[in-house]
């Protein structure tokens, strides 16, 4: 019997999709049964990693971390009038008592009282505290304040995101609470102030966890659980304990933090070079002056750890108190060059702006402004120049300028405004200047001497 054509096509068509299906089949077999083609195993289509990652080792229990640092994890309790009272945590750093904690968990107490993992209950006194960063550092006090267990510091620098911490701490209250996670992120600025500088982490942090520790799993602290997001879940902020470590001699010290100043101007680059934080301008007479440094030079390192951002050299620098010598390495013209510098107090906010914009006088180590008539008579006086700013160990300050003060001479000749000022410098080539200014109601004369 003969086949009509559509049953023919059809059978046809039958025999295609059986062939290509065989086809299919036969080379998905050859895929799964072919060598790898890639060194941790797997074959064409997929890879597998071998049994074990290189450097990791999966967590078990942290019971023996948490049995071995919770000793010199302490709670506070603060008192702030007859019914006010706030809670926090810290940890013990030394055999003397010495407790780091934040400072909003101190800042209003009248007293404070520590309790320790044993049952202790102690006394505790603020040694020093610096608002800007949120660290506070308190000695116990009182005949208990004996064999007191402490912690270690680890390296905040040697963090990494995805690196397992540890908090403990004192969260609504419930004694040295556990919690772990991982590091989220570092470096994270979160406008607290001008010293941000945060580990972020998941571990949970919650009221009362404030000022604890937070331990890497070698039972090191390498943070102080400081901040949360209240609208979010499992996002928390720790100050690096590095951070920590450079503040602790000025808090002790000086009981605040007195920052230290290099006197520069920075610009962050990215360039084919790299990022790098580059000096756009160095201050007349200033540590960056007498240490060398130029225009242009890229500061790769403060004290032997990598800068390569403007708030890392900031917050390397400001840490310091006044009067520490400090080692700088910095790049000019492809070579290395180290060098040490003086560290000097810092000047305020409003004298830092006004240094850096017009009006400066190097030579004197002054900022001066032009005053209007109107402002000339709220000052009480004839029309000068205002001091802005006075540059910390410049001539200005040596001789006894303060801001405020209206110069109205300068080598004997009348002054009114930056033109005639630098006409009156450039009159003479004496080594001093006679200045004649108005502070108050008083007008004097001082001798300053040129940088």
């Amino acid at each position: 019997m003969l086949l009509g054509p559509t049953l023919a096509l059809i059978l046809v068509a039958a025999d295609d999709v059986s062939a290509w299906a065989s086809d299919k089949v036969q080379k998905h077999k050859a895929a799964l049964t072919a060598k790898p083609m890639f060194v941790d195993g797997g074959s064409a289509l997929f890879r597998e990693r071998p049994p074990v990652l290189p450097a990791f080792q999966p967590p078990t229990s942290l019971a023996p971390l948490v049995k071995a640092v919770r000793p010199g994890v302490v709670n506070l309790s603060t008192s702030n009038g007859a019914s006010s009272r706030s809670l926090g945590s810290g940890f013990i750093i030394s055999p003397e008592g010495l407790v780091v904690t934040n400072n909003h968990v101190i800042e209003r107490a009248q007293s404070i009282r520590v309790r320790l993992a044993d049952g202790r209950e102690l006394d505790a006194a603020l040694v020093g505290r610096d608002p800007s960063t949120d660290l506070a550092l308190l000695r116990l006090q009182g005949a208990g304040a004996v064999a007191l267990p402490t912690v270690y510091l680890g390296d905040s620098d040697q963090l990494e995101v995805g690196d397992w911490v540890v908090a403990i701490g004192n969260p609504f209250g419930l004694d040295t609470s556990v919690t772990h996670g991982i590091i989220s992120a570092r470096e994270r600025v979160i406008g607290v102030g001008p010293f941000d500088d945060f580990i972020q982490t998941n571990a949970l942090i919650n009221p009362g966890n404030s000022g604890g520790p937070l331990f890497n799993v070698k039972g090191e602290v390498v943070g102080v659980c400081t901040a949360i997001v209240t609208q979010a879940q499992g996002i928390g902020f720790a100050l690096p304990i590095n951070l920590v470590k450079d503040l602790l001699p000025n808090l002790l010290e000086n009981g605040r933090a007195e920052r230290g100043w290099l006197g520069v101007n920075i610009q962050e680059v990215d360039d084919a070079a790299g990022k790098a934080a580059v000096v756009i301008d160095v201050f007349k007479d200033s540590p960056a002056a007498q240490a060398g440094l130029q225009s242009g030079d890229r500061v790769i390192a403060v004290g032997g750890r990598s800068v390569v951002s403007y708030l890392q050299l900031l917050r390397r620098i400001a840490l310091l108190a006044p009067g520490t010598t400090v080692k700088l390495t910095v790049l000019r013209d492809g070579k290395t060059i180290e060098t040490q510098a003086t560290l000097i107090e810092r000047p305020s906010v409003d004298v830092l702006k006004a240094m850096v914009g017009a009006g400066r006088i190097d030579t004197l180590g002054l900022v001066v402004r032009e005053l209007t008539p109107e402002a000339a008579r709220q000052l009480g006086g004839d029309i000068g120049l205002l001091v802005a700013a006075v540059f910390p160990g410049g001539p200005a300050e040596m001789a006894g300028l303060q801001s405020g003060d209206v110069i109205i001479e300068v080598q004997r000749q009348r002054v009114t405004d930056l033109k005639a000022l630098k006409a009156a410098l450039e009159s003479s080539a004496e080594p001093t200047v006679l200045v004649k200014y108005r502070r108050g109601d008083a007008a004097q004369y001082v001798v300053v001497r040129r940088s």
